[in-house]
């Protein structure tokens, strides 16, 4: 993942719920073009913001054995936009998760405000035949990635 698009969680039932916030700014070099003179968070990057919060739940949930990929988005709804000084809260429920993926429905809010709607399903990759050093720092990472989102890190 090479950009977050989630500034914390605030909160996070594990196997359950998600919920994140992203705070929209102008500082944000996205919405330097996008649109010139009016400004907005691109759809595109909301939809993976939902995304995020979704799988990050779904690794979470098996303790990030396998890794979680984005298969298919089956439904987005937008009804508003985003605009800079806006903050955007995105919900994630796990409704099915097994052995070769999940799903996940995703809801985004604009200041409270309903914004969008997804059901999204993710496939899980096998990470067993990954070398140890690869997987020390996928290890590394993802403890380093949850400590900044907020997320409890569960005793195993």
């Amino acid at each position: 993942m090479r950009w977050l698009w989630i500034d914390k969680f605030l909160e996070f039932r594990s196997g359950q719920f998600a919920k994140a916030v992203k705070n929209v700014s102008m500082a944000e070099e996205q919405l330097r073009d996008h649109f010139p003179g009016y400004p907005v968070m691109p759809n595109s990057l909301i939809i993976e913001g939902m995304a995020q919060t979704g799988g990050i739940l779904v690794g979470e949930a098996q303790d990030f054995k396998n890794m979680v990929v984005l298969a298919k988005l089956s439904r987005v709804d937008f009804c508003d936009t985003a605009l800079p000084g806006d903050q955007l809260t995105y919900e994630a429920t796990l409704k099915e998760l097994r052995s070769e993926g999940a799903a996940v429905e995703a809801k985004a809010f604009v200041n409270g405000r309903p914004l969008a709607a997804a059901e999204i399903v993710y496939g899980h990759v096998d990470r067993s035949g990954e070398s140890k050093e690869l997987n020390g720092r996928y290890t590394s990472y993802r403890q380093e990635l949850m400590q900044v989102l907020g997320v409890p890190v569960r005793e195993v």
